[in-house]
C-alpha cells in the first residue's frame, strides 16, 4: 500500500471552486512537479551510466591501495 499526494480537493466541489483553486497554484504545483521527475529521471540516467562504467575501475584502485601492494598485471589476471 504506497500512500499518495492528492493535489485535487476530495469531496463534492462545483466545477467553478474546483477550476479557479487548480488556477491559482495548480500551474505552479504542475510546474514544479514535472520539474522534479524530470530532474530526478535524468539524474538517475547519469547515476547509471557512471555505474556501469565506473565499477570495475573502482575496483582495480580499491585493490592497487590495499597491501601488499599488487601491480596491475597481477590484479588483472584470473589465477
Amino acid at each position: 500500500m504506497s500512500s499518495k499526494i492528492m493535489l485535487k480537493p476530495k469531496g463534492k466541489v462545483t466545477k467553478k471552486v474546483a477550476a479557479a483553486a487548480e488556477d491559482d497554484d495548480g500551474g505552479a504545483v504542475a510546474a514544479v512537479s514535472k520539474f522534479v521527475k524530470e530532474w530526478g529521471t535524468w539524474t538517475a540516467k547519469k547515476a547509471k551510466v557512471i555505474t556501469h562504467y565506473g565499477f570495475i575501475p573502482l575496483i582495480i584502485v580499491i585493490g592497487m591501495n590495499s597491501e601488499p601492494k599488487p601491480s596491475l598485471s597481477q590484479l588483472l589476471s584470473p589465477v
